[in-house]
């Protein structure tokens, strides 16, 4: 397969929606990545506890070593490796969808869950496990109700999914297949 021209290399990268979706990747993976450094290295948290923000929020220290909501967990270093490689194949898949889109929603949307998918990424290839801090909970006199414990780049892919069922679902012009 030949390689493409300049022109066609120029254009692949003149698209406003590609643009806005690779800049939406790095603003949400350099966002992760410094409030985790900071949280681990600046912060301490892995020498606190439990520590309140708010009423319905607070900071909490979490290893992830599988999936989402803690699905699929690999403590070894080969399902570390293979669950490394399952992300990396959707970037690269996410990518090829961002390069292809037209809307300035799908490539937002798909900048953010590429950024979030890299900076979880980043986690688990230096710490082997994906490092989740914040936790929403609801406490009343009787009871606490606590939500699982995330991170800012699953805030993204969440943001990112909700763009993308938008779009689908309440624009006319939502390209339905990528």
């Amino acid at each position: 397969m030949p390689l493409p021209d300049n022109m066609a290399v120029s254009a692949f990268f003149r698209g406003a929606p590609l643009r806005l979706g690779l800049m939406a990747a790095l603003i949400a993976t350099v966002i992760d990545q410094a409030a985790k450094l900071w949280l681990l290295y600046g912060f301490g948290l892995n020498e606190r506890s439990r520590v309140p923000v708010t009423p319905f929020l607070d900071l909490v220290l979490a290893w992830n070593p599988g999936i989402s909501y803690g699905l699929f967990q690999q403590t070894g270093p080969f399902g570390q490796w293979v669950l490394l490689a399952l992300k990396v194949t959707a970037v690269v898949l996410l990518l090829v969808w961002l390069a292809q889109t037209r809307s300035h929603l799908a490539g937002l949307a798909l900048g953010l869950i590429i950024g979030g998918a890299i900076g979880n990424g980043i986690d688990r290839l230096v710490h082997g496990a994906v490092m989740d801090f914040v936790l929403v909970h609801i406490t009343a006199a009787t009871w606490t109700f606590e939500w699982y414990v995330f991170n800012l780049a699953d805030a993204a892919i969440v943001a990112g999914v909700i763009g993308l069922v938008y779009e689908s679902l309440f624009l006319q012009d939502a390209v339905k297949v990528p």
